[in-house]
């Protein structure tokens, strides 16, 4: 049987998460919303979005990658909220029956206001 492989990051809230004004956070995550996207406009992310409802408060986000592992956490860790220390990476490759998946090109928010958009 043929497999087909994908990079799936997921992001934590880091234990030692610096603490921030809104405005400051705010700020922060309208980065990271922007450089998710730009990442997903050029085709190496796949899908990706916030997790919620989850038992573990710390699990923050999701992303599918199109690229291998060692490239995708190269991406990730230039995520602004990654590199001020809120969010952590962790990368694995996730495998499924070939041909089990799709991916169509979607526009993804770029700041806090276009997600929060009707």
């Amino acid at each position: 049987m043929r497999f087909d492989r994908y990079t799936v990051i997921l992001l934590t809230l880091r234990p030692d998460a610096p603490v921030m004004a809104d405005e400051e956070a705010a700020e922060l995550q309208d980065g990271h919303l922007a450089h998710g996207a730009d990442l997903q406009d050029r085709g190496l992310i796949l899908a990706r979005g916030p997790l919620t409802e989850q038992d573990d408060e710390r699990l923050r986000g999701f992303s599918i990658w199109s690229v291998d592992a060692a490239t995708a956490r190269e991406h990730a860790e230039s995520d602004p909220a990654v590199r001020a220390g809120r969010l952590a990476v962790d990368v694995m490759t996730w495998m499924m029956p070939a041909g089990n998946i799709q991916f169509a090109q979607v526009r993804a928010p770029r700041s806090i206001a276009e997600a929060i958009a009707d």
